[in-house]
């Protein structure tokens, strides 16, 4: 009897990531390999990386670490965004066994199964790491793990270049498939039991450009396939997210109203200094536009602040332009230098105890939005998607406007989408809420 290898993931980063490494998982098929979870011991451990700030960075070496302590005799393999920006940092650590670029990682399967258990014969670091900016695949990816829901990566790549972000050195150029061969792996996830699929990618809104097709008739498509139940729309660029779009959404029983827009600063001058595509007032109407339509709708917006240049008067424009907007959450980050991007030559660094502050002030303040969000919704009937979790008695589930639900637990209740009221708002950050 053949004893199964035992193979471990981590993923840090973006629900990108989380859709690939579910996509590479599936290369270990069940007859010779057993995916166990990450803090078990392991034969193999994958580490997928990211690379989007310092602090990611670290968590990264932190998790390879981790796993060679736990077995030494492990076979270590990193891949991703942080080894492209730098694949000797990550091959020189103790018990790295090889690294995969963004490209090269959809290799790993082929690769750990020809090697098998031959380190001590190789006796060296592998390095897989093409040149991303080269490459025109796209490699379609989805997750599996949650029967519930699934990330459904549609484009990769980005063509912006904005000045604080290595993701295009790292990801490469924008790229996606067709819409009909978009619609097939599609079809795929349509045939399990998964009710919703959130579409993913770098810049999801620039879909389907080389093909001459677009991302709003990608949503069309998607929203006559049958078997997915809800369709939730990613992060999606202010300039990109067109009436179209907003319309689509507003009129669809499956596109559901939950927006995720970067703002990144509400200082024109910011914005422009970070080489972003928009000014803050193309922001503004996508939001009024989108609130005309659906009142209801969940709209959350990315900011980093700290970012260089960024003086007190540009951070009071964009809290104020913030709190006079109809935001219903706000993801903020502070500006970490990243190698090769172009603002590391601007000067007006921030001091790290004022970006602190500053962060704050926008966490009050995305925590205030949130609960006057939740506030208006109670009372009002919606339907809930709930997950599997089991939290002291309770489980949780989503609205499609993005309202986190909260019930007594009941495993019949897993996976099933139900009629329900609103009732109040817990201090959880969550609702409850009464089945109908």
């Amino acid at each position: 009897m053949t004893v199964k290898k035992r193979i471990a993931f981590h993923t840090l980063g973006c629900k990108l990531n989380f859709s690939e490494t579910s996509t590479i998982s599936r290369q270990f098929g069940v007859d010779d390999f057993e995916i166990v979870e990450f803090h078990e011991q392991a034969d193999y451990y994958v580490v997928h990386t990211c690379s989007v700030t310092s602090v990611a960075e670290k968590k990264c070496k932190t998790a390879i670490k981790q796993a060679h302590r736990r077995n030494p005799d492990a076979q270590v393999a990193v891949i991703g965004c942080a080894v492209q920006a730098n694949p000797g940092m990550f091959s020189a650590m103790e018990g790295v066994s090889w690294v995969f670029g963004n490209n090269d990682k959809f290799r790993l399967g082929e690769v750990i199964k020809s090697r098998d258990s031959l380190k001590h014969i190789y006796g060296h670091h592998e390095s897989f790491v093409s040149e991303i900016n080269k490459t025109k695949e796209f490699i379609p990816s989805y997750s599996m793990g949650d029967r519930t829901r699934s990330f459904f990566k549609v484009q990769d790549g980005c063509d912006y270049f904005c000045t604080y972000c290595c993701i295009p050195f790292m990801r490469g150029r924008s790229r996606s498939e067709s819409i009909a061969n978009t619609m097939k792996v599609a079809r795929e996830i349509a045939a399990t039991e998964i009710k919703e699929i959130i579409l993913t990618g770098v810049n999801i809104g620039d879909f389907g450009r080389q093909s001459n097709e677009s991302f709003a008739g990608l949503l069309q498509e998607l929203a006559a396939l049958e078997g997915i139940e809800r369709i939730r729309i990613s992060s999606i660029e202010p300039e990109l997210l067109n009436d179209d779009i907003i319309k689509l959404v507003s009129v669809s029983d499956k596109l559901l109203p939950h927006f995720h827009i970067p703002l990144q600063s509400g200082s024109d001058k910011i914005l422009q200094l970070m080489k972003r595509k928009y000014l803050r007032e193309v922001f503004a109407g996508r939001v009024n536009r989108i609130k005309e339509l659906m009142p209801d709708a969940f709209v959350a917006a990315d900011v980093i602040i700290g970012f260089p240049g960024e003086t007190n008067e540009d951070f009071e424009d964009t809290y104020t332009f913030i709190s006079n907007l109809d935001i219903s959450s706000l993801h903020v980050f502070s500006y970490s230098e990243r190698p090769g991007t172009k603002s590391l030559q601007l000067d007006g660094k921030v001091d790290e105890r004022e970006k602190h502050q500053r962060s704050h002030l926008l966490h009050d303040l995305s925590e205030t939005k949130k609960k006057q969000f939740y506030q208006r919704q109670t009372g009002k009937t919606e339907q809930v998607l709930w997950e599997s979790d089991n939290i002291k008695g309770f489980m949780h589930g989503f609205t499609g406007n993005y309202v986190k639900a909260r019930t007594l637990y009941n495993a019949e209740l897993i996976n099933r989408i139900t009629e329900t009221r609103i009732v109040s708002v817990n201090d959880d950050d969550t609702c409850s809420i009464e089945i109908l």
